[in-house]
């Protein structure tokens, strides 16, 4: 019996951290699936990082000097004992425009809860950069973020080239981490 309510509580889970990361990232079941809105994304994307900065101004000095950086303006997360999340997001060399990227995110251990937020990636210089391009680019076992908050970033450092910031949208979820997130890269032809 136990088991069978913690299966239903995993796919309860599951399913509403499919629904949160749907709704929160700007998916309209009427539209067109396979054309994608680019200026909702852009839109997301300019409201991210204005978020960001409006929570912490310091972290400007990230956008300022860092090679490039990946924005995500809405990750959904979920889980119990399994855990998944998911986001789709933009990446920028130097202030410019260069591609689409996508979370992926599995994790296993103690977690309960769904949540939504989002993520930044500063990359300190261009291979640091070139490594996410080439998908040669995962979050090992010791990789963490910074949650923004006024002040967050003023003791905030890259770490293996990179620098994490997170912002929470809503949601409570006892475990936070982007240990063993996997990104996609697509650039813009």
């Amino acid at each position: 019996m136990k088991r069978i309510l913690i299966l239903v509580m995993v796919s309860v889970l599951g399913l509403l951290g499919c629904a949160v990361s749907k709704t929160s990232s700007g998916w309209d079941p009427a539209s067109d699936a396979s054309a994608p809105d680019e200026q909702a994304s852009r839109d997301a994307v300019a409201a991210t990082i204005a978020n960001f900065k409006t929570a912490d101004p310091g972290i400007a000095r990230f956008f300022d000097n860092a090679e490039g950086y990946a924005v995500f303006p809405s990750v959904g997360k979920g889980g119990a004992v399994v855990g998944a999340a998911y986001g789709k997001g933009e990446v920028y060399h130097r202030g410019r425009l260069i591609g689409h990227s996508s979370i992926t995110q599995v994790t296993l251990g103690f977690q309960l809860g769904g949540q939504a937020y989002s993520q930044i990636i500063f990359f300190r210089d261009r291979s640091d950069l070139e490594d996410f391009r080439n998908g040669n680019f995962e979050f090992g076992a010791q990789a963490s973020a910074v949650a923004v908050t006024a002040g967050a970033s003023a003791n905030a450092g890259y770490s293996d080239g990179v620098a994490v910031f997170t912002l929470t949208k809503g949601g409570l979820m006892y475990e936070a981490t982007v240990a063993g997130q996997k990104f996609n890269f697509t650039p813009i032809e």
